[in-house]
């Protein structure tokens, strides 16, 4: 049986009840949170194998919290659940990234052997990628984030912790927008003034570290954020 930890969002608490109780009668740890802002909450304190995300959602609805997950760790497994049948809709979970989507109401059986089948495909690929996954090409750098090391040349940066974690957060989205709000909630756990002025800190030690190379910017998106550039033109 594979041992994993499930994130459900469910706002309907007979559905969200009945699905928690039979994922951990197989075995699962799941964590049961009913909007879309405490799932992403949750995804960010806790490490999670896969997620279950109902579409329609207070707060935030399930396609956005999949984006903002999908934009934390891309390859995590997800299945959204929707009393929506139109192809429309079943497309744009898939362009989000989505594993499966399946309409209400289902079997339960089917779910179950959905997220087996999903899990032990997600964990054979982790294996397999588990030594150069956290491995990040920066221009000429080369960036370790496990060993928390950025490398140039003959030159070894140690990095603190979340150093190591934004520059990551930056490169998971490289050329395009990290939002502060995103930043914040991943890095810190909320999204607090003081800690963006902490944030900003932050960046500006990164830019100091990556001045070895002039192609590589990291460039502040008024208000909104940062991106994380390398030009092919220096």
């Amino acid at each position: 049986m594979i041992k994993a930890t499930i994130l459900l969002v469910e706002d309907d608490e007979n559905l969200g009840f009945v699905i928690k109780d039979n994922l951990e009668e197989e075995g699962y740890n799941v964590i049961w949170v009913k909007d879309g802002e405490a799932g992403f909450e949750n995804f960010c304190k806790e490490k999670f194998d896969l997620c279950i995300l109902d579409v329609m959602l207070p707060k935030k609805d399930g396609f956005h919290l999949g984006q903002e997950i999908k934009s934390v760790k891309e390859n995590m497994p997800m299945i959204f659940l929707t009393a929506k049948s139109l192809d429309p809709d079943k497309i744009q979970g898939f362009k989000i990234g989505a594993d499966d989507y399946i309409t209400k109401p289902f079997n339960m059986k089917i779910l179950l052997l959905r997220v087996h089948a999903l899990l032990k495909r997600y964990f054979a690929s982790e294996s397999n990628a588990l030594e150069d996954k956290d491995i990040f090409e920066i221009g000429h750098y080369s960036f370790h984030y496990k060993n928390q090391e950025l490398i140039i040349a003959n030159d070894n940066k140690h990095l603190t912790k979340k150093e190591a974690e934004m520059l990551r957060l930056l490169c998971l989205n490289q050329n395009q927008l990290l939002t502060r709000e995103l930043a914040l909630k991943v890095i810190w756990g909320e999204n607090d003034y003081f800690k963006g002025r902490s944030m900003d800190v932050f960046i500006t030690k990164l830019r100091k570290y990556l001045k070895g190379d002039e192609r590589i910017e990291i460039i502040n998106v008024h208000g909104t954020g940062f991106k994380l550039q390398i030009s092919t033109n220096k």
